[in-house]
């Protein structure tokens, strides 16, 4: 049997499901940190690392900390103002975390990896603020990049989509729970 090249797949997803958009492989994904020395990279990754797990514990005022000091060292790289945005919206600071996550499009470009978060996330809060269409555009980036949640997302967000899903799953419900009756013979 022969095995189905990466195009094919993305052909055979873009028939059978229109409305997402093609997938991205993984390896595709834009490294924007080789623009950054070496040592300050890996220094500023630790203060990022540190400060997640610090969030995680929800001790947001000492990762606000760690991400504003990454900020500080390297000014141009997108993930500290990702990584500040999601503490300030755990705080309640949503047009902060709005700013940051601007800033974090912004110098990314909308590509990489920070590009693809901070899409999601502002995606996800333009989508709780109902900025239906705004939020609609960041899922669109975001699933160009090859974001899995932003693609289901969009096709949430589709009620054509909706609809069909829902009658494809009565149809699959009923064929599941199907059972033939079986004619006694005479």
């Amino acid at each position: 049997m022969e095995k189905i090249s990466k195009s094919d797949q993305n052909v055979l997803q873009l028939i059978l499901n229109p409305s997402l958009p093609v997938n991205v492989e993984e390896n595709v994904r834009e490294d924007l940190d080789v623009q950054f020395d070496k040592e300050e990279l890996s220094f500023v990754k630790k203060l990022e690392t540190n400060g997640v797990k610090l969030a995680e514990e929800k001790k947001f005022i000492e990762a606000m900390k760690l991400f504003d000091e990454a900020i500080e060292k390297l000014p141009l790289r997108a993930s500290g103002f990702n990584n500040r945005a999601q503490v300030k919206r755990l705080m309640g600071n949503i047009e902060g975390a709005l700013e940051d996550l601007d800033t974090a499009i912004e110098l990314s470009g909308e590509r990489g990896k920070a590009g693809e978060f901070a899409l999601v996330q502002r995606g996800m809060i333009r989508k709780l603020k109902g900025q239906k269409e705004d939020a609609f555009d960041d899922f669109k980036k975001a699933a160009d990049l090859g974001n899995k949640f932003a693609k289901q997302e969009i096709v949430a967000s589709n009620p054509y989509a909706a609809l069909c899903n829902q009658m494809l799953s009565k149809v699959l419900s009923t064929i599941r729970n199907y059972t033939p009756k079986v004619v006694g013979l005479n």
